[in-house]
């Protein structure tokens, strides 16, 4: 039996009306397929579901920008375990979803696993190498997890 330091705790919120957003054993199943498979040893993720109004306090006060974005990752601790918070923005994600002909099952799961990645030291933005990695890993995770390449249109 893990010790419960090794151990994943996993939080699902629903901020205002959950219409539309994904089961909470859809949400587990994503992160746990984002989750380190070694050399980690448990950790704390909370995943929120918000509204256009929270989602714009949010990247506001966090990263200066007055617009709501479709994921925010807060990162408490990468090492030794992960711990951090996922916020995804509802109307902006189902917005996206639908402009981009994308299910919407399938873009919560591509976010979610994005910003896991993000709660893991991936970061997109250092450089080209670092986001061809970190694009790589969230098409092999969502492969796995049945989903089509999140990039395909894209590039």
């Amino acid at each position: 039996m893990a010790k419960k330091s090794e151990r994943w705790q996993l939080a699902v919120q629903y901020a205002g009306r959950p219409a539309g957003r994904p089961a909470k054993r859809e949400v587990r199943r994503w992160v746990r397929a984002a989750l380190p498979a070694k050399g980690k040893t448990g950790g704390r993720i909370t995943v929120r579901f918000v509204d256009a109004e929270e989602g714009l306090r949010l990247n506001s006060s966090y990263r200066g920008k007055e617009r709501a974005t479709n994921v925010l990752s807060f990162s408490y601790e990468v090492r030794p375990r992960i711990c951090g918070d996922l916020v995804l923005c509802a109307p902006v994600v189902e917005r996206e979803a639908s402009e981009q002909g994308k299910s919407l099952s399938a873009h919560y799961a591509h976010l979610i696993v994005h910003g896991l990645l993000h709660l893991q030291a991936y970061d997109h933005e250092a450089d080209e190498r670092q986001a061809a990695e970190m694009e790589a890993e969230e098409r092999r995770i969502l492969a796995a997890l049945g989903y089509p390449d999140p990039y395909r249109d894209e590039g």
